[in-house]
């Protein structure tokens, strides 16, 4: 179903990015919510799901729909690479917003962004909450402490990633806008020139920290990024936060997590890159305790992860992963 000549809404020309695979429940609540607010066109792109997410996406029939269904699943990074570029080179909006399946604008978000002026911004990232209205820790932005003083100083004195992170008093939706060097792919706002001076993620790590890497590589392009605590996401994840992090299951998820991480670290680390890695080792293999009797294979994808993420090596192929993960 695909008409990119609907009708546009007055003034900016809006279109939505949602990325999606086998969520086909979580998908319905996006696309219905999206629909409901002044965008011009939603775009979804299908990493070619079985469960019947191509047939209720064919029955849907309000014209600013846009299906695009993948011959494979190109995970995540892929969707938003091929995805973005389909967007732009289809419809031509003056700002996108990237999202997956899982991630929502709160009602009356895109009627907020439209009412306000963004000069000098070129790109706007939301305010991403639970659906119980908690702040979403993995979408929390920060400003990197590599590249800046103060944030540097904080972290180095011991508070860790509260250092650099934005914390709770940002949220609150009087607060000012704060300019960040990281935003997450759940309710960022892409202009056109934005992409037109950035390009398209890298589609070639899958999932996870394609987001990162994108954010870090506009802001060493001299584009700026802005934290809008008015403009509100929710993130209706299931991922679930342990005493060492995020717990990843399917156990493959291990390798791209650390292995992006460790791409996206030489990017805001520069030249602190090497010394900071023994102190990532460390507190990497500390997060096995996490994982109970899966320890011994959580320690496996984290060895393969820093064998290919020190070298930059990103052309492992998606089966060899899953086999890494679901040997005895």
């Amino acid at each position: 179903m695909e008409n990119p000549s609907a009708p546009p809404v007055p003034g900016l020309r809006i279109a939505a990015l949602v990325v999606t695979y086998n969520r086909l429940e979580k998908l319905q609540q996006t696309v219905q919510r999206l629909l409901s607010e002044p965008v011009d066109h939603v775009l979804v792109f299908d990493n070619a799901s079985t469960d019947g997410t191509d047939a209720w996406l064919a029955a849907q029939d309000d014209p600013r729909l846009i299906h695009h269904r993948h011959g494979t699943n190109s995970g995540g990074a892929g969707g938003f690479d091929l995805g973005l570029r389909r967007v732009m080179q289809d419809l031509d909006p003056d700002w996108v917003i990237l999202m997956d399946d899982d991630g929502r604008p709160a009602t009356g978000t895109i009627a907020a962004f439209r009412s306000r002026d963004w000069s000098g911004w070129d790109a706007v990232g939301a305010a991403v909450l639970t659906p119980a209205g908690e702040i979403c820790e993995m979408n929390r932005p920060y400003r990197n402490p590599f590249w800046r003083g103060a944030e540097f100083l904080r972290t180095l004195s011991g508070k860790g990633r509260h250092g650099f992170h934005l914390q709770d008093p940002a949220y609150a939706p009087d607060a000012p806008m704060i300019e960040v060097d990281m935003s997450s792919f759940v309710g960022l706002f892409l202009s056109r020139r934005a992409v037109q001076v950035a390009g398209y993620p890298d589609g070639r790590l899958f999932v996870y920290g394609d987001d990162q890497l994108y954010t870090l590589q506009m802001r060493r392009k001299g584009l700026r990024i802005g934290f809008a605590p008015a403009i509100r996401f929710e993130h209706d994840t299931e991922a679930r936060q342990a005493a060492g992090g995020v717990v990843l299951r399917p156990l493959w998820k291990v390798y791209y997590m650390y292995r992006n991480a460790l791409i996206a670290y030489r990017v805001a680390a520069g030249p602190w890159f090497w010394p900071l890695v023994p102190l990532l080792v460390v507190k990497w293999r500390r997060k096995a305790r996490d994982y109970g009797d899966d320890a011994p294979v959580f320690r496996r994808m984290l060895n393969l992860a820093l064998r290919d993420g020190l070298r930059g090596r990103v052309a492992r192929a998606h089966d060899q992963v899953v086999k890494s993960a679901e040997m005895p």
